[in-house]
C-alpha cells in the first residue's frame, strides 16, 4: 500500500532535482508563497469536486491536495512525522474534547 511517508520520500528526492526536470523543485524554487497558493488552488477543486459529487474527480484532487500539502511541509522544513505526532495527539480524545481544549 502506498503510504504518506512515500510520497514525503518522492518529494524530498525531487526537490533536490533541477527546475526543468522537476515539478516540485519548480514549485519550491517559487517560494513557500506559490507552495502554499497551488496548495490553496487545488483544495478549491476539492472542494467542488466534493459538493459536485464526482468521486474521481474528488479522488484526483484529493491526491492533488496531499501532494501539494507535502510540497508546502518540504518547503518550510516541517516533516510529515510532526503532522503524523499532532494527528495522533489529537485523537488520543474525542474531537470536541480535542477542540474545546485548543487555545482561542
Amino acid at each position: 500500500m502506498f503510504a504518506l511517508e512515500t510520497l514525503e520520500e518522492i518529494v524530498a528526492r525531487r526537490s533536490l532535482a533541477d527546475a526543468q526536470s522537476s515539478y516540485t523543485r519548480s514549485l519550491l524554487d517559487k517560494g513557500v508563497g506559490r507552495c502554499a497558493k497551488k496548495l490553496g488552488e487545488e483544495a478549491t477543486e476539492a472542494v467542488i469536486a466534493a459538493v459536485s459529487e464526482d468521486d474521481a474527480a474528488l479522488t484526483g484532487e484529493a491526491a492533488d491536495v496531499l501532494f501539494h500539502l507535502l510540497v508546502v511541509l518540504r518547503a518550510r522544513k516541517i516533516p510529515l512525522a510532526e503532522v503524523m505526532a499532532e494527528l495522533e495527539r489529537r485523537t488520543a480524545q474525542s474531537g470536541h474534547a480535542e477542540k474545546a481544549a485548543r487555545p482561542t
